[in-house]
This record gives structure tokens, C-alpha cells and sequence, in this order.
């Protein structure tokens, strides 16, 4: 299976893009997906999450701007980013936690290979 991203780009200062990423091939269903983003010299950092049973979770700072959201008749998740800042700027990596069992701890074990978002001031 893969998880392949699209949708970035770059953009002004707040401004919006929106995120997509497409599972296939997969033959256990997603328990759990997210977003997340890296900057070099940086740790990864875990943007928004969204688990198969449960709410939604945001990081501190996109928290109010950001907006994650999966349509499962198309196995696709996204994140739609508004309010775009220059500390956004970064490598935005879709991952799944898949298997065929439910932990209420997402547990990511297949990553896409990043879409880059750059703002610019």
C-alpha cells in the first residue's frame, strides 16, 4: 500500500492551502491518521490527528487555523490550513496507523513522502 500527498505549495502570509493525502492498497482498514510536519534541524512535529473512534487533535499552534478531515468513501484525508503563517513553512507528511486491530494510542506505521508548504512574510 501507499499514502500519497498533494496540495502544497507556496503562499502569502495568510493565506489558505489545502492538504490531501489518498490510501491504497492497504488490506486493514486505518485506526487512526494524521498530519505532520518537519523543518530541518527540527524534531517532526504532529500537526493534527484523527483517530477511527474518538475527536480530532490539534497542535497548540495550528490549533484554530487548521482543520483535519477524512473522507473514507475515498480514502482520503485532509488538512485544510487557513491563516498561513511563516512558522508553517515546512515538509508536511501524511501517516496511517493500519492493522487489524484498534489501540486507543495511534500507533504510525506507514508515512507518505511529504508535500513541502512554504510561506512566505
Amino acid at each position: 500500500g501507499q499514502l500519497v500527498e498533494s496540495g502544497g505549495g507556496s503562499v502569502q502570509s495568510g493565506g489558505s492551502l489545502r492538504l490531501s493525502c489518498t490510501a491504497s492498497g492497504y488490506t486493514y482498514p486505518t485506526n487512526c491518521m494524521a498530519w505532520f510536519r518537519q523543518t530541518p534541524g527540527k524534531e517532526r512535529e504532529r500537526v493534527a490527528s484523527i483517530p477511527r473512534y474518538g475527536t480530532t487533535a490539534y497542535a497548540d499552534s495550528v490549533k484554530g487555523r487548521f482543520t483535519i478531515s477524512q473522507d473514507n468513501a475515498k480514502n482520503t484525508l485532509y488538512l485544510q490550513m487557513n491563516f498561513l503563517q511563516p512558522d508553517d513553512t515546512a515538509m508536511y507528511y501524511c501517516a496511517a496507523d493500519i492493522g487489524p486491530y484498534y489501540y486507543a494510542t495511534c500507533a504510525f506505521n506507514y508515512w507518505g513522502q511529504g508535500t513541502q508548504v512554504t510561506v512566505s512574510s
